[in-house]
Order: C-alpha cells, then structure tokens, then sequence
C-alpha cells in the first residue's frame, strides 16, 4: 500500500474517531431521541400527520381495533388496558379507608338518633366530606345527599344508609374492574369462555363451595354461566354486556356463597350454590338412562313429574341444539331454566318459539288446538274426561287479553303477566291440572291454615 494511501486511512480514522467523541449522549438525551423516532415513524405509518380540517370541529370518536397481524397495536392496547384498570384500582377506598371514612361519619353525628339509627344534617357531611380526602370526594355531593333523604323531620339522613351506599359503590366499581380484566376483547362484554374463566377463578374464594369435588368443577361453571346467558343474552350473540352483569342480581346470588353461615333454605333457593347445583346434575344423570351423556326425547320425557305432552317435546328437539337427536348438558340447562322460570321474559322466549311452530311471531286458534290436543289425550290415556277446547280457548284469550283479539303474540303473554299459566295449560298436563282446579286448592290451602290457626 502506497505512502498517500495510508496517511488518507489516517486522516479518515483520526476524523472518525473526533467525530465519536463530540457525538457522545447522556442516557436522557438517547433517550428522549429514540421517542422522538418512535413517535416519527409510527405517525407515518399510521399514515401521517395530514388530517381534514373537520377535526378542528369535530373530536374522533371511531378507534379502529388492531387486526390479529397487528401484535405491537394488540400488545400496546392491552397493556394500556392494564395500566388504566390498575389506576381505576388504586382510586378506589380501601378497607382501612373505609374503616377510617365510618369513624368520621359516626364521630360528626347529629342528635337526636332516629330510632337506633344514627343521624347526620348537611353540614356536618360537608364537614366528614372535607376531611375524608379526595377518594371520597365523588360521594359528598348535594346529589348523594338528596337521594338519601327520607322523611327526617330535621332534614338529616341516616349515617349507616349513608356508609352502605359507599360501600355498594366501591363493590360495583372493584367488581366492574374484576370482570374488565376478563374481558379479552376490550370492548365492555364478556364471552361465554370469559365468563368460564371469571367463575372458575372465583370458586376458591366461595367458602360455600369448598365441598365440590374438582371434578365437579366444569360442570359447576357450565351450570353457573348458562344462568347469565340465557337471560341476559336473549339474543344469542354469545356476548353479555358487563353493564348488564352488574345490574342483574345474578352476581349478587353469585357472591352470596362467601356467607359461610349461608342458611339451607338461602341455598336451596340460590341457583349457583352447590346443593342447586348437585341437584340439577344429579336429575340429568337420572334422565340419562343409557349412560351416553346425552338425552333422548324419550329420556327427557320423564323431566319433573313426567307429564310434558309429546308434541311439546317434539318442538324441543326440533328447535334447539342437539347432536345426532340428543341433547347435551348445556341445551338441558336452557331448558330446565326455562321451565324452572316460567314469569320471567326470557323463559316465555323459549318456550314461546317453542309453541310458533310457523314462525309467525304469534300463536292463534290453530296453534293453541295443536299443542291442547295432547293434554286432551293425556286425560283419556288416565282416565279422565277431556275438557272442551272452546272453553280452555276463552279463558286464555280472557286472560291474556291481546290487542289482535285473534292472535297471541309473545308480548301479550308477558304483559298480561299470565304467561306461565297459559304456557302450563299447554305443554304440561300435570300444568293444566293444577290450573283447572285452582279452586279447590285455594280451598284445601285455607282449610290447613284455619286448623293450624285453631292448634
């Protein structure tokens, strides 16, 4: 290598090394450069800074949801998601907040007591207001005052009404949080494997299913989270609202199990505990009498007390889910909370589609003679004289009272609050029993209580 070569290598590497030297960084200006590429180039490939001029006047209100080839948006998304609900978290009182928020409240009371409970005027709660700090800031408002204001004859309100409003509404905002954080979608709704997982979690802290079998615990979910779906997803979409979860008293019922002290009549009543449970498994493995896990319309024609007409069963296996002609443990469990629900909305639903047998959206003269027919040759296969359907037919329309005086639509059934009647009257002898001598057991009912009266 020639003389002029290398001196030039030298110049270059002495200019090289100068220029390393003046470049060096501290740590914060890297820093504040890597964010300033960042924000650089992610702004172009979201495509710019160029917007329309109507974004001066109108604020965004659509934000696209990453695609699933997105992972750097799904993963920047769900850790803000994270990061926000942790914040939510932390602005919620605490136990010892709220020990402390009682102790104000209960040391600012106002004489005289009402009865045994303790009292407070306006402003002694702007006083315990002030002093409770800023986390408490949103429930000192002339609004909470107002709402909880009764027939005081000084104008106060009971402190204890008071302390149990907080507390309701930091159990809706932690319990809002718990569900959110299930919520893989985002979007304020639960799917039905959300759910799953929700429940699932939750049955080690329920003292009241301590004594479930592991085993047992699919089937506990499954039973738990068809109550939700089936009442609060009419539609079917297989999504529920967690808006929707939280207004319903189901969680309520849910939560309850952390009573240790929980009485038998509560759990017998409650359709989440384990005995209800049990009970509901145990009378699906009784129907399934080949052992296959699965019912027939012959299995399920022996639900309750074995009285539901062929025809209404026919309809069931015709309308809802099944595999190969049987019914799974899932599409038993819409049935039996139908049936178990008959006033509520949701049932009338499902047994109301159940009765359309042409989708018309109503049910008429025909329809009502179809299904009767069979409650008709249920009494003479037990010996009883079938009754008139002229008349059965007038009193439901009597009943019902619809506004087409021809057709019964599903709306009818649930205003005129006569839906379970009329659905028993048609699909069930043992139904129709019991309705046509209603009379007698009002009596009978009044003559046991004037003899325990008399005792």
């Amino acid at each position: 290598m020639s003389n002029d070569k290398v001196a030039h290598w030298k110049e270059l590497l002495k200019r090289r090394l100068a220029s390393s030297k003046k470049d060096e960084k501290t740590e914060e200006e890297k820093k504040d450069e890597e964010i300033a590429l960042f924000t650089k180039y992610y702004t172009e490939w979201r495509g710019g800074e160029k917007r329309d001029s109507s974004y001066k006047d109108i604020p965004r209100f659509y934000y696209r949801l990453p695609a699933e080839d997105e992972v750097l948006l799904q993963k920047l998304r769900e850790e803000s998601r994270a990061v926000f609900l942790q914040r939510k978290s932390r602005e919620l009182l605490d136990n010892e907040e709220l020990q402390s928020l009682w102790f104000l409240l209960d040391k600012h009371q106002v004489p005289p007591m009402a009865g045994e409970e303790a009292m407070i005027n306006y402003d002694s709660f702007l006083k315990v207001g002030e002093k409770a700090g800023a986390k408490c800031k949103q429930f000192f408002t002339a609004r909470v005052y107002a709402k909880l204001l009764n027939s005081d004859p000084y104008g106060r309100i009971s402190i204890m009404q008071f302390f149990n409003y907080v507390m309701r509404k930091v159990w809706l905002h932690q319990t809002r949080i718990g569900l959110s954080l299930y919520d893989v979608a985002g979007q304020g709704y639960l799917r039905e494997s959300d759910l799953e997982n929700y429940i699932l979690e939750l049955i080690p802290t329920l003292p009241q299913l301590d004594g479930l079998e592991k085993s047992f615990y699919s089937f506990y979910v499954c039973t738990a989270v068809r109550k939700f779906f089936f009442f609060l997803d009419p539609l079917r979409t297989g999504k529920i609202k967690i808006q929707d979860i939280l207004a319903c008293s189901f969680l309520d019922d849910l939560l309850e199990l952390r009573d240790e002290e929980l009485s038998k009549e509560s759990q017998e009543s409650n359709w989440f505990s384990a005995p209800s449970a049990l009970r509901v498994y145990g009378q699906y493995l009784n129907l399934d009498k080949d052992h296959n896990g699965m019912l027939s319309k012959e299995e399920l024609s022996r639900y309750g007390t074995g009285t539901l007409t062929d025809v209404f069963l026919d309809r069931v296996y015709q309308e809802c889910l099944t595999y190969d002609g049987e019914m799974d443990y899932k599409t038993y469990l819409d049935f039996v909370l139908a049936l178990e629900n008959r006033k509520e909305p949701a049932a009338l639903q499902y047994i109301f589609k159940l009765l359309d047998m042409e989708n018309k959206g109503y049910l008429n003269v025909f329809a009502l003679n179809y299904f009767f027919r069979a409650i008709q040759e249920q009494m003479k296969l037990h010996g009883q004289e079938p009754v008139s359907f002229q008349d059965v037919k007038d009193e439901i329309f009597d009943m019902v009272k619809p506004k087409d005086p021809y057709k019964i639509t599903l709306q009818d059934l649930v205003t005129s609050s006569q839906g379970d009647t009329v659905s028993s009257i048609l699909i069930d002898l043992n139904g129709f029993w019991t309705y046509e001598n209603r009379e007698v057991l009002v009596a009978n009912d009044n003559d046991s209580s004037a003899d325990l009266d008399d005792t």
